[in-house]
């Protein structure tokens, strides 16, 4: 069923990419290589099942984030799947400096790093096991001949501009993509979920007032252009439809484990309770 968020539980559709019009060779294609998911483990510590997304187009082809350690493998073979390799990747776009979105920058050698100012220089600045700064991959990517710190404002690439929307961190930005009718707008975990964009509130935040008005912002660039999809860090994008959203149904998100002596799997389903996929 399609339809605008009521308040109440729906199965939601959006696209899981945004394609280009045929014959627009000046426009970008965008595909979402993992869809984050809202949750945490509360026996393990985090989870950083974050948004990884590919940016294509005008000679260009860009990740926004990419992701944790864990990821590496299926990274590569979904870019593989769309017919690219680390080799052609251009752009790595880092929303914030946080290891769940940034480690795997060295995944792209030739690419242009391009990772907020304020955010390189605050994740330098962070006593070594303080937080979850990856320290020494902060620490290469200082001097890394191929990194561009960002300012307010700042044009990434054609009509991809970065916007500072500080409190999870206060280097964090968000990337928003003009596709002429409608934005994409990658938050990063400015905006980690559907709970903190409805409730304006938002959890593990260095700065709870800083990150309201962040929300705030982003709602207000997002509202202003019918279509425009929302990108949070840990969940499935959201679309304006004529000022509510809606949200595709998530992707699964499937652990598997070997609890026995035989070499069987069993797999765990993470879901609502009562929900079906």
């Amino acid at each position: 069923m399609n339809g605008a968020y009521s308040g109440r539980q729906q199965k939601l559709t959006t696209p899981s990419s945004v394609r280009p019009q045929p014959g627009d060779r000046s426009a970008y294609t965008v595909d979402y290589l993992f869809e984050g998911f809202p949750g945490k483990s509360a026996t393990h510590g985090g989870l950083g099942w974050c948004t990884v997304s590919l940016v294509r187009g005008r000679g260009r082809v860009a990740l926004i984030d990419t992701g944790r350690f864990g990821a590496r493998r299926l990274l590569i073979e979904r870019l593989a799947q769309l017919g690219v390799s680390p080799a052609d990747v251009t752009d790595v776009l880092l929303t914030h400096s946080h290891y769940d979105h940034s480690v795997n920058w060295t995944l792209f050698p030739t690419a242009r790093i391009q990772i907020g100012a304020t955010e390189l220089d605050w994740a330098l600045s962070q006593e070594w096991g303080s937080s979850v700064v990856p320290e020494l991959y902060m620490r290469e990517l200082e001097s890394w001949p191929n990194v561009t710190r960002l300012a307010d404002g700042d044009e990434t690439l054609p009509s991809l501009v970065a916007h500072d929307t500080p409190g999870h961190t206060p280097g964090s930005m968000t990337f928003v993509l003009d596709l002429g009718e409608f934005d994409v707008v990658f938050a990063g975990d400015a905006v980690k979920n559907r709970s903190e964009w409805e409730t304006r509130r938002a959890e593990f935040t260095i700065d709870a007032e800083a990150s309201a008005s962040s929300i705030r912002e982003i709602h207000s660039r997002w509202l202003a252009r019918e279509g425009s999809v929302l990108v949070p860090g840990h969940d499935a994008p959201l679309v304006n439809r004529a000022g509510l959203f809606e949200q595709r149904q998530r992707q699964p998100a499937t652990v598997t484990a070997r609890l026995d002596r035989e070499p069987s799997e069993t797999k765990f389903e993470l879901k609502r309770p009562g929900s079906v996929t």
